[in-house]
């Protein structure tokens, strides 16, 4: 075995002897290698610097007059501080100066792929892709080179400043004409409790326009999946009002709206959307009155009759309405055990009010019909009674009349067919 390891040992140093001997070789020519390849020279790219120096420029402008001058500093001041003009403007990468005039759009999807699917479903959106040139894009609301972060006071989107962002088109005159928008909400809201919390008090929990419609995904209120259409909308008010949209799902008109229907009411039903008034102020309380009875007019017909009705009508708050009775967000009906107007809970209710209140004085009817004999026939017959005894009075005292007259033209003529006394 050792005789075997040593001749081994004597054949590899012989074979490497004997290669190396080879290479050594005088006259050996080595087989050339190609070149490597010269690195292509980069294009140039062009530099902030490079933009600046025409576009900080305040005369700078396209040839119909449009400006297109750009401050370093409010570019400096913006979210995008830390890019360069061209990961927008991706046409100018390689361009050389002075570029072309007419440059491609700005993809803000680039970077902001989530906000700009979203947006493809809005209102906006939508409104664009039918040719409308006066629909919102991105930087109608968020600017263009001085876009700030919605945290930023100065921002167009901060939280204080987005009603007159939202403004800018909702309440141009000349925009909604050609939008085909609806009428101008802005000044509905600013007069609001919504609008007078947040523009007057400066409360940041105080609802902007965005907490309501949205930010990007705006839909119009048709839209089943708006966030103000009839089947969401107390989910939408229920994120600052918890408690009431709690209450309003337990009531009668949720219930109808989860079916899917839209005739029952919502929250803007009977606040109305923008012009939101404090609920403790005497006119919107009489007010909402009126809107209980766009859909129970025949209950509201026969309400007004009443002596509540009719003092309600003269402006006063001192009688009882319709939210004193049945409630105002979860109204529920006289067969649930927990209404207000169940007949368990009459006595109470009325007590608010009526300190004296018993089980006889609840027996009164607030909303009896003197037209219905089935319901109410004592009423009924009453009422006929009260108008045959009106015409009977008025016949009587027109025959009355009527004879008088007779009389005094008769004396008349007797008097005038007598001789004069001597």
């Amino acid at each position: 075995m050792r005789i075997r390891g040593v001749v081994a040992s004597a054949v590899a140093l012989w074979a490497l002897a004997l290669s190396l001997s080879v290479r050594a070789l005088p006259g050996t020519v080595a087989i050339p290698q190609p070149p490597a390849e010269a690195p292509a020279a980069a294009q140039p790219t062009l530099t902030n610097t490079d933009c600046f120096d025409c576009h900080d420029d305040d005369s700078a402008a396209r040839a119909d007059g449009r400006s297109v001058t750009v401050k370093p500093a409010a570019v400096e001041q913006s979210i995008h501080a830390s890019m360069d003009c061209v990961d927008c403007h991706q046409d100018l990468a390689t361009a050389e100066l002075p570029h072309a005039e007419t440059l491609k759009k700005v993809d803000c999807a680039g970077c902001h792929g989530d906000a700009d699917e979203l947006f493809k479903v809005s209102a906006h959106a939508k409104a664009r892709a039918d040719g409308s040139l006066v629909a919102a894009s991105c930087v109608d609301c968020h600017g263009t080179h001085d876009i700030r972060p919605k945290t930023d006071p100065e921002s167009k989107t901060h939280h204080l400043n987005v009603a007159a962002t939202c403004a800018a088109c909702h309440g141009n005159a000349e925009i909604i004409a050609k939008g085909h928008m609806p009428r101008d909400m802005t000044q509905a809201f600013a007069d609001s409790i919504h609008g007078r919390v947040l523009n007057k008090s400066g409360l940041m929990v105080a609802p902007t326009c965005s907490n309501c419609h949205g930010a990007h995904d705006i839909r119009p209120p048709k839209d089943p999946e708006s966030r103000v259409g009839m089947g969401n909308v107390a989910s939408t008010c229920g994120t600052c009002h918890e408690g009431i949209a709690r209450q309003f799902k337990g009531g009668v008109h949720a219930a109808v709206l989860e079916t899917g229907a839209t005739n029952a009411p919502a929250c803007q039903t009977c606040h109305t959307s923008h012009s939101v008034q404090r609920s403790e102020s005497r006119g919107w309380q009489l007010s909402v009155i009126n809107q209980c009875g766009t859909c129970h007019a025949e209950r509201m017909s026969t309400f007004r009759d009443t002596f509540h009705g009719q003092v309600s009508t003269l402006g006063s708050r001192s009688a009882a309405g319709c939210a004193d009775c049945h409630g105002a967000h979860e109204i529920l009906p006289a067969t649930d055990p927990r209404s207000p107007i169940a007949p368990a809970n009459l006595v109470a209710t009325c007590g608010k009010c009526h300190e004296n209140a018993n089980a006889n004085f609840v027996k009164f009817d607030p909303h009896a019909n003197k037209h219905d004999r089935a319901r109410n026939p004592a009423l009924y017959y009453t009422s006929k009674f009260m108008i045959v005894l009106l015409f009977g009075v008025f016949a009587a005292f027109g025959l009355h009349t009527v004879l008088w007259l007779g009389k005094e033209a008769r004396l008349k003529r007797e008097r005038r067919g007598k001789p004069a006394a001597r």
